[in-house]
């Protein structure tokens, strides 16, 4: 009997529209990304606060890895599971919401980010009403997902769904889990957890986000595209099964190696490192298994630049995926964190992988939909030379870096002193990389751009086929009776699903509920007691203005550290009072967590108004409208009382006279500086009184053996 075949249409549109928004985006993202650069280069280029770097670095990192990859992701996704399911998305309408949904929610990033409206918890900085506006979308991009998997006409779904489906579900539990907060008003709120807890939760999220954000949907994509563009089958089947569930369980484990030397458990750390090390085995399975696909078709490589773009890619997925693991390894992270080797880490997944990937699929796919040849193969192999040539100066010279700032921050003199007691020697140090940095990211951006030329060109010459036209057999239903328990679990999708959950959920489980339920991890200090109302405004001065991306606030147990910080190292019991933990990930200027008492308050004034005059040859911006502006106390009340439902012990009825407190706190701070050796007049309405209160509160809560005043200036 003849199979029934019924006929219908790819939405093309929808595609379309995600790879417009992922060149336009990607272009404003890394240009806001060669500023960053050029500011380690040229201070004068913070001229205004919206600009300033520590407003624009999380601006950068969310429209590269939501904008940029995030549209690419949609794009890849609704192109391939259509034709993987042999039918038209699940609704046109869901499409539709998931992406004008998707461009307000960057848009909303783009405005308030540059305000310094941020959590400051690194690659989920945006606020709580956002927040909320993403899970609606992703909810509404799972649904017509799974809307279009449940009406396909083929029974088994192909590895590409599997990453797919993974990444839906684990992303959705990730975002949740991470944002929960307790609003203070429309565009403040405060992190649920504190301290240990919310830098454990951070960092599951933050590697997470890494790993099922920027890493399972291109998995995805890669295993759909190397096939179609090398017209030959998937490598290893079996390698791919292993790859996926070995990939999805492990992966969530190793958030904690970001917190290594830190005041999380050691045993927490420990199982993070443990988990990182494995992850080596199904990563590299998958590279292996997409550069596998490609055997017996290297000749076709030489001469495509689609391919081309797709094996540097997968290269780039390796080492990436190597190098992680051994940053994982106590004794490498003990030279690489805080440094710039980890920025140059990243950068080789995220330029490497995710842009030559996403670079290739939009050579495939444009000429695809506009049913014509790309306009010049020449422009698109000057692309991948050019972009290739970018990374590697981008790379190199932030490893070089990376290894400088270790060994000037850890030499000591054989009398036992610092041979670089001051932290801005190292800074002076760099800028050189930091100049063949910004070449490389500007040699990258050429080659987008040379690419978003190439792509009009080709679009132009062709015809758009917004509703592609095909048919396909009706699904019968019919299966193996000997099927293979895997191929059971991928023939219903919602099994699928549940399993990828159950999977993902273990490793998340085991790690953070002894954090949060054993006290005997977080051991508590008497002496340490909640921010006063000013030093809480004066913290939330420093998270606006982003200074954590900068500034440590964690003094790691090494005898450099506690020397140069002349301090003991930080305890779990110091930060229960923290929401957010500002613990930081990279040290462009020292760490800030014993800086309390060391400086006097006029150093403080006077270092935020000229940097430079303070510290000869400091890179750090200026902050002149904290001299300007005057202190938002109009919702103290309001974060105190919402610090108290999150647990710290503020008494009750206190917001009642908190602001007695605060005015009395900022009159004794503008007193001391009336009398200090700069005799500076200072109106304490303005917010540098309150950030110098918060800066000076840090670290003071415990003694320390041998604290004394610094006479260099760090």
């Amino acid at each position: 009997m003849d199979q029934k075949v019924e006929k219908f249409a790819y939405d093309n549109a929808i595609v379309r529209n995600f790879i417009v928004a992922t060149v336009v985006f990607g272009i404003v993202g890394m240009l806001v990304g060669l500023t960053v650069a050029l500011q380690f280069i040229f201070p004068e280029l913070n001229f205004v606060e919206y600009v300033s770097f520590g407003r624009i670095r999380p601006l950068h990192t969310n429209a590269v890895i939501f904008a940029f990859v995030g549209n690419a992701m949609f794009a890849g996704v609704y192109y391939s599971l259509q034709r993987l399911c042999k039918a038209r998305m699940f609704s046109d309408a869901l499409s539709q919401i998931n992406f004008w949904g998707w461009q307000l929610i960057i848009l909303a990033a783009a405005i308030t980010l540059p305000l310094g409206i941020t959590t400051s918890k690194e690659y989920a900085e945006l606020e709580w009403p956002i927040d909320i506006a993403i899970a609606l979308i992703w909810v509404v991009f799972g649904i017509n997902m799974f809307g279009t998997i449940l009406k396909r006409r083929v029974e088994h779904l192909y590895v590409a769904i599997w990453f797919y489906i993974a990444t839906f579900v684990t992303v959705a539990v990730l975002h949740i889990v991470n944002s929960f907060e307790i609003p203070v008003s429309f565009l403040k709120s405060y992190s649920w957890y504190a301290g240990v807890q919310d830098a454990l939760v951070q960092w599951w999220y933050g590697h997470n986000a890494v790993a099922f954000f920027l890493t399972t949907p291109f998995l995805g994509i890669m295993y759909y595209f190397v096939p179609k563009v090398s017209n030959r089958p998937v490598y290893s089947y079996r390698l791919s099964i292993i790859h996926f569930w070995a990939l999805i369980f492990i992966y969530i484990w190793a958030g904690p190696h970001h917190l290594l030397y830190s005041a999380l458990p050691d045993w927490a750390q420990s199982l993070g490192a443990v988990f990182s090390i494995m992850l080596i085995a199904p990563s590299w399975g998958g590279m292996l298994n997409g550069l596998l696909t490609l055997r017996g078709a290297w000749d076709k490589v030489r001469e495509d630049p689609v391919l081309k773009f797709m094996v540097v890619a997968l290269t780039a997925y390796g080492m990436a995926t190597f190098e992680g693991p051994m940053l994982s390894l106590k004794n490498v992270n003990a030279i690489a964190h805080f440094t710039d080797w980890v920025v140059a880490h990243v950068h080789v997944g995220g330029l490497g992988w995710n842009g030559f990937i996403i670079f290739s699929m939009l050579y495939y796919l444009i000429p695809k939909m506009y049913e014509t040849q790309l306009y010049s193969k020449k422009l698109a192999n000057f692309h991948f030379w050019i972009g290739t040539l970018g990374i590697i100066f981008y790379a190199l010279p932030m490893y070089w870096a990376g290894f400088t700032q270790s060994s000037m921050w850890k030499e000591f003199t054989e009398e036992g002193t610092l041979v670089y007691p001051i932290f801005l020697q190292t800074v002076t140090q760099l800028k050189y990389m930091y100049a063949l940095r910004a070449f490389g990211g500007f040699l990258f951006i050429v080659g987008v751009l040379v690419m978003t030329y190439n792509l009009i060109a080709t679009a132009k010459r062709g015809k758009f086929i917004a509703n592609e036209s095909t048919e396909a057999p009706v699904l019968r239903g019919h299966h193996d009776e000997n099927e293979t328990m895997h191929r059971w679990i991928e023939r219903k999708p919602v099994q699928m699903l549940v399993f990828s959950l159950v999977v993902i959920l273990i490793g998340g489980i085991v790690e953070m509920m002894p954090t949060f339920l054993v006290e005997s991890n977080i051991p508590t200090i008497s002496s340490v007691k909640p921010y006063t109302p000013l030093e809480l405004e004066g913290r939330d001065v420093y998270i606006r203005e982003g200074c954590n991306n900068c500034h440590s606030q964690l003094v790691r147990p090494f005898r450099s550290e506690t020397v140069r910080y002349q301090g003991e190292y930080s305890k779990a019991g110091e930060y229960v009072y923290d929401h957010p933990f500002l613990w930081g990930s990279k040290r462009t200027g020292p760490d800030l967590h014993r800086i309390g008492g060391k400086y006097g308050d006029d150093w403080h004034y006077n270092h935020m108004l000229v940097p430079g005059a303070i510290s000869d040859g400091s890179i750090m911006p200026a902050y002149p409208w904290l001299f300007e502006r005057d202190l938002d106390i109009s919702s103290t009340k309001e974060k105190i009382s919402a610090m108290r439902t999150i647990g710290v012990p503020y008494p009750e009825g206190y917001e009642e006279i908190a602001l007695q407190d605060l005015d009395k706190q900022r009159q004794q701070i503008v007193d001391r500086l009336a009398a200090s050796p700069s005799k500076i007049k200072a109106d304490k309405n303005k917010e540098i009184i309150a950030l110098i209160a918060y800066l000076q509160r840090l670290g003071i809560d415990i003694k320390s053996k041998g604290k004394e005043a610094l006479t260099s200036n760090e």
